[in-house]
């Protein structure tokens, strides 16, 4: 019997999807100096579009120079040309595969050494410990909130034109959009704030400004968080209700996740045994979003076997399985599980062996994202890399970049 990840997927605008089957978003940081694209990020894509996923995401591509979220993000702006753009969608558009560009803006989460003066819905920093990370932020003008919509807008409309099949807007984990979704984080008393109604404009605004550039049949996405998981932020019913408005709106797939930097939920660290043995860590909340929206549904998180997808699939709960970190140390996930391969993710928790080094460091991004860059020169991941090895690894990697940008 054929399995549902083989199916294809149709999409409102009419975009057909081969199979069930998204690589999630997760940061490269692979970016050059002056945030270009590059052989890597080509030769990166090129080998997961090999490896069979019917949708691609990228990670974390920003709209603004002057505002990123780790020191090699590519950045997509007016009037910058750059020359491996439609290098990379070729090689992430091989074997009929999509591949999208998620549009990002980290808003308050950029680090002190990336944002002396961050921006953000309204001047209110971080949680401790992370605020010893990150700059207080500067309350956005209305002025400054449009030209960040003109900006995702610009940005979509490169993406069509350097040949990308889609783009994905980042609404979620706690990044500028989230940040306007939350009420904890925007304490606004203008039209951007205060209701929900205000507070998803900004979301709202954006999707209009793309699809004005990038047309009815060109596939628009969002990520979304199904919650903060924070006392007083963002909650389940809220997120319906956003997912509801863009749905109508003619939003064309809707990725679920959730947390943020201060609540990690994406990560699954603190889910229960329960909830990881049904895999999905979200499934709960997008049982209830199924009921409310039509748009095809993307379920990202905590999937390790093809039982788990199928049942997912089966139940009707989303549309679509997101896999992240197990396409990181596997590209050849996809294509194993499509062939019907009773084969199970090699994701694992991972620990320094340090409770306050783990709070300390995101290894659950640096780690992945060294397997990542071993994948760009063209070797294969290493699952057995050591936790703390791949930490001095990147703090190495990070500070000679950085040396390189003041000498610069």
């Amino acid at each position: 019997m054929k399995n549902r990840i083989n199916d294809q997927l149709t999409l409102p605008c009419s975009a057909i999807i081969k199979n069930r089957l998204g690589k999630s978003a997760m940061s490269e940081n692979m970016a050059t100096r002056d945030y270009k694209c590059n052989a890597e990020l080509v030769e990166l894509y090129r080998r997961w579009s090999a490896g069979g996923a019917g949708l691609l995401i990228t990670g974390n591509v920003m709209i603004d120079a002057s505002a990123l979220g780790e020191p090699s993000n590519v950045v997509m702006e007016k009037n910058k040309q750059d020359p491996f753009l439609k290098k990379w969608a070729q090689a992430g558009s091989q074997y009929d595969t999509h591949i999208w560009v998620q549009l990002n803006h980290p808003g308050k989460q950029s680090p002190k050494f990336l944002s002396k003066k961050p921006v953000a819905p309204s001047a209110i920093e971080l949680n401790a410990p992370l605020n010893r990370m990150f700059n207080r932020p500067k309350e956005l003008s209305e002025t400054e909130i449009f030209d960040l919509i003109e900006r995702f807008g610009t940005a979509a409309k490169m993406s069509k034109e350097a040949g990308f099949t889609g783009v994905q807007i980042h609404g979620a984990h706690g990044y500028l959009i989230s940040q306007f979704l939350s009420p904890i984080h925007n304490q606004r008393h203008d039209k951007w704030g205060g209701s929900l109604e205000n507070r998803m404009r900004f979301p709202v605004e954006v999707y209009h400004r793309i699809r004005s550039y990038v047309g009815p049949q060109f596939p628009v996405s969002i990520k979304l968080n199904s919650a903060d998981f924070q006392r007083g932020g963002f909650t389940e019913d809220e997120s319906i209700e956003v997912a509801r408005t863009l749905s109508e709106l003619g939003m064309d797939l809707i990725e679920i996740s959730g947390g943020s930097y201060e609540a990690p939920e994406m990560m699954g660290v603190s889910k229960k045994k329960s909830t990881r043995e049904r895999e999905a860590y979200f499934l709960d909340y997008c049982e209830k979003i199924r009921m409310t929206v039509k748009t095809p549904l993307m379920l990202t998180g905590g999937f390790r076997t093809l039982k788990g997808m199928e049942e997912t699939l089966e139940s009707g709960a989303c549309d679509m399985i997101g896999l992240g970190r197990s396409l990181a140390i596997n590209p050849e996930f996809p294509n194993q599980l499509l062939s019907g391969s009773n084969i199970q993710s090699e994701v694992v928790p991972l620990t320094t062996g340090s409770k306050m080094l783990d709070q300390l460091v995101p290894l659950e991004i640096t780690w992945y994202t060294e397997q990542l860059h071993r994948m760009g020169k063209g070797l294969d991941p290493k699952p057995n890399l050591g936790a703390k090895t791949s930490i001095v690894h990147t703090l190495f990697s990070l500070g000679i970049k950085n040396l390189k940008r003041v000498r610069g």
